[in-house]
């Protein structure tokens, strides 16, 4: 307990870093873009678009209001997918401020995870206007899709704990992660059906846990149903697994890095 109430008193001591961690990145990403920050409602927006036409007119999947369905799991997944990549590298890109003063290291993944999810929080806007568009009923059950965020945000951070212990070590899991990736989004049903999915790999979309995190998100907005207590219970138990995992991970070889950085 006495651990536990340091780190948490250690993180209250230097979240105004954290704050600042954050809105250095947007400004980075943003400098010299005359769209700037409009640019996260814009991406999905255009992805979309291309893939609606690819995946409903080209391969006919019968998917009622198919370009809500397919933005909704898109944004979930884009925001796992880039917050663990840039959480991966940000400790040995972060090496030479590690060397020189003493800050938590755990403040680095973090900082990128939250980073992509303000990101993420201003791509909802892409959402709501298809919606819109498209006819779908926002129904109060949207209210339940911020358990969804946090749901996949305590997953993605967790995620990206383990990744930047591990790319310290071996910078190779970058290259392999980013393979890993696409066959992730293939294993997630963002474009297609799970009523398509063949009987025998069937169980590899019901071990994935973005499956569910989508799902949750997917039946707040799109269906305008309360998520059930099985499907809340099971992200529950991949966010807490995913955290423990990477917070054990992470404190295991926190004092090893500098020997790598």
């Amino acid at each position: 307990m006495g651990d536990i109430k340091r780190h948490v008193l250690n993180f209250i001591k230097y979240k105004e870093l954290l704050k600042q961690l954050v809105i250095r990145d947007v400004k980075v990403k943003y400098k010299r873009s005359i769209l700037g920050i409009i640019w996260s409602l814009l991406n999905p927006l255009m992805i979309m678009i291309v893939m609606t036409i690819v995946f409903s007119e080209l391969f006919r999947f019968e998917i009622e209001n198919f370009a809500a369905y397919l933005i909704s799991g898109q944004i979930i997944f884009n925001f796992f997918a880039e917050s663990t990549s840039l959480a991966m590298s940000s400790i040995y890109n972060e090496g030479q401020l590690i060397k020189k003063v003493y800050i938590p290291k755990y403040i680095f993944p973090i900082s990128k995870v939250l980073f992509s999810f303000v990101n993420f929080m201003f791509s909802l806007i892409a959402i709501i206007i298809v919606c819109i568009v498209t006819g779908v009923r926002i129904k109060f059950t949207v209210i339940f899709s911020l358990l969804s965020m946090i749901y996949i945000l305590g997953f993605s951070i967790g995620i990206g704990l383990i990744l930047s212990s591990i790319a310290v070590f071996f910078r190779d899991v970058v290259h392999l992660y980013g393979v890993m990736i696409t066959a992730w989004m293939y294993l997630t049903p963002i474009f297609y059906p799970i009523d398509i999915v063949p009987q025998k790999y069937i169980f590899l979309v019901y071990i994935n846990p973005l499956y569910y995190f989508v799902t949750h998100f997917r039946e707040t907005l799109l269906y305008g149903k309360v998520p059930s207590l099985l499907l809340n219970l099971i992200c529950i138990q991949y966010v807490i697994i995913s955290l423990i995992i990477g917070l054990y991970v992470f404190y295991k070889k926190q004092d090893s890095f500098i020997l790598y950085i």
